[in-house]
């Protein structure tokens, strides 16, 4: 969906430039069109077109509806959707076979759902992540850029970097909350990985493989904390070009 449409236009560019460019995306999937920019592989997915269309217009109707227990029941359905689609792509043989013989350069994707990850790491491919950001401060905690819950406010906190000492033991209790949180969210790919790649991993393991971070962030909005050399601020790249004004 959304994140699709972010990358999309980095993709037209980059075929600009002469990039040989595949897209391997579901059959069935949210906004996921082809372009002569790019070459478009599918894989089969266990719903149809008409499921997800459904699935969607239903989340969006009630979005403002739910309650934290129906939030989180929406979000264990996604992560079963998705990660039944990633088990769908990663035993398709057919198509890792024309993976490993295409011989990529690279790989770009979205992590925030890492199906894109232990493709890579399968692959031997080095990866670009091109996103907004990772669940529970993942992103971070992968690139192993330092991040106290003394000074930088957890995600709804409400906090600013000039916390109280009330606000900075919440602050240290939300972030103990979201490693419970991510580690429910994130089960079934962990237990996926292990299995497709044959050897015990983590989460942290296989973010921490990407070669660059392309992060969507805009360095006057953010709280300034350190990020590492491979990490890069690209905030403000989908917004659209300026037109020049009439005489």
């Amino acid at each position: 969906g959304s994140h699709w449409l972010s990358m999309r236009m980095v993709l037209e560019k980059l075929s600009e430039k002469g990039h040989e460019i595949v897209a391997v995306v579901p059959e069935a999937a949210l906004l996921l069109k082809g372009s002569q920019s790019f070459t478009i592989k599918t894989y089969s997915v266990p719903y149809t077109q008409d499921f997800v269309d459904k699935y969607y217009q239903d989340m969006g109707e009630k979005s403002f509806e739910l309650t934290l227990t129906a939030l989180f029941s929406n979000i264990s359905q996604l992560t079963s959707l998705f990660s039944s689609a990633c088990r769908h792509l990663l035993y398709d043989q057919e198509l890792m076979r024309f993976l490993q013989d295409s011989k990529f350069d690279a790989i770009m994707m979205d992590p925030v759902l890492p199906c894109g990850p232990i493709l890579a790491d399968h692959l031997s491919l080095p990866s670009v992540y091109f996103m907004r950001g990772l669940p529970c401060t993942l992103d971070y905690k992968a690139a192993q850029c330092p991040s106290p819950v003394s000074y930088v406010p957890k995600t709804f906190s409400y906090a600013s970097d000039h916390m109280t000492f009330p606000e900075r033991v919440k602050n240290l209790l939300l972030g103990l909350s979201e490693d419970v949180l991510c580690h429910l969210f994130y089960s079934e790919y962990r237990s996926l990985a292990s299995e497709f790649l044959q050897r015990d991993v983590t989460l942290l393991e296989l973010f921490s493989q990407a070669s660059v971070w392309l992060m969507r962030y805009d360095f006057v909005f953010e709280y300034p904390h350190p990020i590492m050399p491979n990490m890069v601020y690209v905030g403000g790249i989908n917004c659209m070009q300026k037109q020049l004004l009439s005489k």
